[in-house]
């Protein structure tokens, strides 16, 4: 069987939010590198630009649209610059929220998480399936990818935190496993639709900001993981490209594990 080109993404449109994040940056170069043409979203309309920028050097065809994806109208306003578009791959990557504990977290929190991770994803994979469904019709497939995380699978260990305020919070592991279970279903309920319906869950990629402010925090993170060592950006990248592509053309409803081996203790 020649598998040549099965990893590409050209001629193929992926949509992408959370895309100016730490994460969602190199997610953003490695579909752009594989030949997808992005639409990229998040809040931020200033970084949004400047990621188009950056990307627009590389070589790589990216428009950014700002969206707060908890905002009906704002929703409806990103859905409706696609029109009758194919989406071929649909990232979901957006996510908002702080720190703290069970003792600590308020119920507010809980809901901005669960909006954001889970509500949105629903919204703008429901909002899309016109869109896929013209993808799979033409090109025999789309591809949704969801990025979870370790903490929705395992909990965190409050120990290696500095206190219980500045801990990973107990919402965002509960928003994480949520969207594996929204995944999983949205897998089989569009399976014979050649939709397919995956999870990507990251390991320890602490931000560039927490590995300067808290070097004794990265510093246990590295020694609870197996490759001792934590994740690069680029290194979620490659997984990504892999779901979203042709490679993986009989995977749905999995989730792939890019944690160093954290979970696998």
């Amino acid at each position: 069987m020649n598998t040549s080109g099965s990893f590409s993404l050209n001629g193929k449109t992926v949509l992408l939010t959370g895309s100016t994040g730490h994460l969602g940056t190199a997610i953003a170069l490695g579909l752009g590198e594989a030949g997808a043409d992005l639409l990229l979203t998040a809040r931020q309309e200033q970084q949004g630009e400047k990621l188009v920028s950056e990307l627009s050097r590389e070589g790589i065809n990216a428009r950014f649209h700002a969206c707060d994806l908890t905002d009906k109208a704002s929703l409806e306003r990103l859905v409706a610059c696609v029109a009758d578009d194919p989406i071929h791959g649909l990232v979901n990557n957006a996510y908002s929220g702080g720190a703290g504990s069970v003792e600590t977290a308020l119920p507010d929190a809980w809901r901005a998480a669960y909006e954001v991770a889970v509500v949105s994803a629903h919204s703008l994979v429901q909002a899309l399936l016109p869109n896929l469904r013209r993808a799979a019709a033409a090109s025999g497939e789309a591809s949704v990818v969801n990025i979870g995380s370790m903490y929705g699978n395992v909990s965190p260990d409050i120990a290696i935190y500095a206190d219980k305020p500045s801990s990973n919070p107990p919402f965002y592991g509960a928003a994480k496993a949520a969207l594996g279970q929204f995944t999983r279903y949205a897998a089989c309920e569009f399976a014979t639709e050649n939709i397919r319906v995956n999870s990507v869950s990251p390991g320890p990629f602490p931000s560039h900001v927490v590995q300067a402010d808290a070097p004794d925090l990265v510093s246990k993170i590295t020694g609870k993981c197996p490759m001792k060592r934590i994740g690069q950006p680029h290194e979620l990248a490659g997984p990504v490209v892999f779901l979203i592509s042709s490679a993986s053309s009989y995977i749905t409803g999995a989730d792939l594990a890019v944690d160093g081996g954290w979970t696998a203790w």
